[in-house]
């Protein structure tokens, strides 16, 4: 009988074990359930970068195990946030038109109302219409769909056309960072319908949650993100394990044998492509109620790029090493961009952090690119080589000179 997936793969369990053990201590710490040690603010950030961490994972599976440096999958991680970002703009400015309309001599009309909404929401690139993309707006159920499906339908769409043409390489990677500046492009555009350069705004105020403060919230929050994180992990741990992930990582090594004997490269190659869009959708769906904003600017492709970054410094192949790599990162840079790193007087020049932060993310890539290809998850393989392999006192050679038990122990 098959071992079940978590005791085939002790990491996925520790990996769960330990993202439990951290949400438990930050919920204990904080300011809505526990001692207050950790600021709203530092709830807020850490739940954010479980967001970033689930992006990444998910970013790991298309680049570490198929070989595809997408450099788009922050577009995906953006049209979650937007999308999630239309329903609590809405929710919220209805109950704020509708308190404001109640002592009015005559009811206000549906009608009234909806076009009170608009003009509040829209009202800032000059219009007081809703445009067709927001048909679904008003229905909390109908943009979680959204959710799932917009990024997938993207993914499945540009896949398709892109596997097909048999594109790989630096080229598949062009084309994908094409893609990613071409939305962002036509967001900054006030006829776009989401309201151009000004993005949506006051995301953290959840609609018929008033009463509750922002110090409980970021912990719920927190919790959700990480569920999405762990459920994530696992859909994705399943997926690159088994015959599936052989096939997927044989394309990443030798895509031209696999197609030689008969597997459905294109195919295998969209499943991941799409699925990994989905997650990361879902992830940027939980990153920016969080965050509070969201505007065209964060589809950057500069943003996909640290992506990519974030998952090299980790441990490309290893989902943990994913994660670990965009946790690590995303607060480090944090730290620095936020102000809190001191300065370094070197006499002759004073480097202030907040503006060389990029170049030490940009050489630390290179440094671990040149002199660590496994990122930090190669320190777990540095502790596996310390321990004595675990023989069993199995038959180790056909001859006296070949190695025993004793000889592992030593």
């Amino acid at each position: 009988m098959r071992k079940p997936l978590v005791l085939r793969h002790p990491s996925i369990l520790v990996f769960l074990a330990v993202l439990a053990v951290f949400t438990l201590a930050v919920t204990m710490l904080s300011a809505g359930y526990g001692t207050g040690a950790i600021s709203t603010s530092m709830v807020k950030t850490l739940g954010k970068t479980l967001c970033l961490a689930l992006a990444a994972v998910a970013m790991d599976l298309v680049w570490g195990y198929v070989g595809i440096l997408s450099l788009g999958q922050m577009a995906f991680f953006a049209l979650g946030g937007y999308l999630i970002g239309m329903w609590l703009m809405v929710a919220r400015t209805e109950g704020i038109v509708t308190g404001s309309l109640a002592n009015l001599p005559i009811p206000p009309t549906e009608a009234e109302i909806s076009q009170a909404v608009a003009t509040q929401i829209f009202g800032v690139v000059g219009s007081d219409q809703f445009p067709a993309i927001w048909a679904l707006s008003g229905s909390l159920i109908g943009q979680l769909a959204l959710v799932v499906l917009v990024p997938g339908l993207l993914a499945l769409v540009f896949g398709w056309l892109a596997f097909r043409s048999r594109v790989n390489g630096v080229y598949l990677s062009i084309l994908t960072q094409a893609m990613t500046l071409a939305l962002a492009l036509y967001l900054f555009q006030n006829d776009s319908g989401l309201r151009g350069n000004n993005g949506l705004s006051g995301l953290q105020n959840i609609p018929g949650l008033e009463g509750v403060g922002q110090e409980r919230l970021s912990v719920w929050f927190l919790w959700a993100s990480a569920l999405a994180l762990g459920l994530g992990y696992l859909m994705i741990a399943w997926v690159a394990s088994g015959k599936f992930g052989s096939v997927a990582r044989a394309i990443r090594d030798d895509e031209a044998r696999v197609r030689f004997l008969g597997y459905s490269v294109e195919g295998y190659k969209l499943v991941i492509f799409v699925l990994a869009a989905v997650i990361t959708g879902i992830a940027g769906a939980l990153y920016y109620p969080q965050a509070g904003i969201i505007n065209p600017a964060e589809l950057a492709p500069i943003a996909s790029i640290y992506l990519a970054v974030w998952v090299a410094i980790g441990g490309r192949g290893r989902l943990y090493g994913a994660a670990i790599g965009a946790v690590f990162v995303s607060l480090v840079s944090s730290w620095f961009t936020g102000g809190r790193a001191p300065d370094l007087n070197l006499g002759f020049y004073t480097v202030k952090w907040v503006d060389w932060w990029q170049v030490l993310l940009g050489l630390s890539f290179v440094l671990v690119t040149l002199f660590a290809p496994k990122g930090i998850a190669g320190l777990v393989d540095l502790l596996e080589g310390l321990r004595p392999p675990k023989r069993g006192g199995a038959p180790l050679g056909p001859d006296m000179g070949a190695l025993q038990e004793r000889e592992a122990t030593e």
